[in-house]
C-alpha cells in the first residue's frame, strides 16, 4: 500500500524493511523474556538471535533468488536490495533452524527447550513481516470482488495497480497472529520440551497451504499444475510436525 515509509533528505526508509526490523526486534525481546522465565541464560539467547537473523535474511533472500533467477542474472546487484521485497520465509526458516541447531550444540543449550522459546517469536515476527509485504505489494493475491478486497494505487507497489485483489498478505499476517496467541497460551501448560515448536510447524504449514490458494504472484515451480512449491513445503511441515508431536508425546508418556 505504501512502499516508502518516509524520506529523510537523500535517505529513503522503506516500509517493508522497517516492519521486518520491527519483527526481528520484537521477536528477540520476547524470546529473551521467555528465556528468563524458563531459566535459560538470556545472553545466550541474544547471541543465538544474532546468528539466526543473519541466517534468516541470507536464506530467505537466496531462496527468492533461486525461484526468480532470470531477473538476478541480468541485474546481479538487485540481489542485495532486500528493502524492495523478495524474502521467502521457507528459505529463511530452513537456514535459521540449521544455524540455530549448530549454535545450540556449540553453546550447550537444550535443543527443544530453546526452540520452544523461539517459536512464539517466529510467529509474531512473521506477523510484522507480512504487514511489510502488504506495504510493499509483494506476495499479492488473485483478483476478486469480495467486500474486503484491496486495491494498490502506489505506482511503486509490487502488486498490480488499480485492481481488486485478495489481501493475501493480511491473510498470512493474521494467521500468524492467531498462531502466536495459541503458542503463547500453550507455553505455560506444555507437557514436554519441543511441544511449542512442533505445534508451530504444522500450524504454519497448514495456514500457508490455505493462503497460497489465493496468491497470484510468481512463486516458482508448480507441481502437477496445481500445487506451488510453498504448498508442498507446507504439507511436509504439517506432516513432519504432527509426527514429531506424536513421537515426543509417546516418549514423554513412557518416561
Amino acid at each position: 500500500m505504501h512502499p516508502v515509509l518516509f524520506h529523510f533528505g537523500s535517505l529513503t526508509v522503506y516500509t517493508y524493511g522497517f516492519l521486518i526490523a520491527v519483527g526481528f526486534i520484537v521477536g528477540i525481546l520476547l524470546a529473551k523474556r521467555e528465556a528468563l522465565r524458563v531459566g535459560i541464560d538470556p545472553d545466550a539467547i541474544m547471541d543465538l538471535s544474532f546468528y539466526i537473523i543473519i541466517a534468516a535474511i541470507v536464506g530467505s533472500r537466496l531462496f527468492y533468488v533461486i525461484t526468480t533467477p532470470d531477473l538476478y542474472l541480468a541485474h546481479p546487484l538487485e540481489i542485495f536490495k532486500i528493502w524492495n521485497g523478495g524474502l521467502v520465509f521457507y528459505g529463511g526458516f530452513i537456514f535459521a533452524v540449521a544455524t540455530a541447531l549448530i549454535c545450540m550444540k556449540l553453546k550447550g543449550l537444550p535443543v527443544w527447550e530453546t526452540t520452544d522459546i523461539f517459536a512464539p517469536s517466529v510467529a509474531l515476527g512473521q506477523f510484522f513481516g507480512r504487514l511489510g509485504c502488504f506495504s510493499a505489494g509483494c506476495c499479492f493475491g488473485k483478483k476478486c470482488d469480495l467486500p474486503w478486497a484491496v486495491t494498490f494505487r502506489d505506482p511503486d507497489s509490487l502488486a498490480p495497480v488499480g485492481v481488486l485483489l485478495h489481501p493475501t498478505q493480511l491473510y498470512d499476517a493474521f494467521a500468524n497472529l492467531i498462531i502466536f496467541f495459541l503458542l503463547w497460551r500453550l507455553r505455560k501448560n506444555k507437557r514436554f520440551s519441543g511441544q511449542i515448536f512442533w505445534t508451530y510447524v504444522p500450524l504454519y504449514g497448514i495456514a500457508r497451504i490455505i493462503v497460497e490458494i489465493f496468491r497470484d504472484d510468481f512463486r516458482g515451480h508448480v507441481f502437477f499444475g496445481l500445487f506451488s512449491i510453498s504448498q508442498v513445503i507446507g504439507a511436509f511441515m504439517a506432516i513432519s510436525g504432527i509426527c514429531m508431536l506424536a513421537f515426543l508425546h509417546r516418549k514423554y508418556a513412557r518416561n
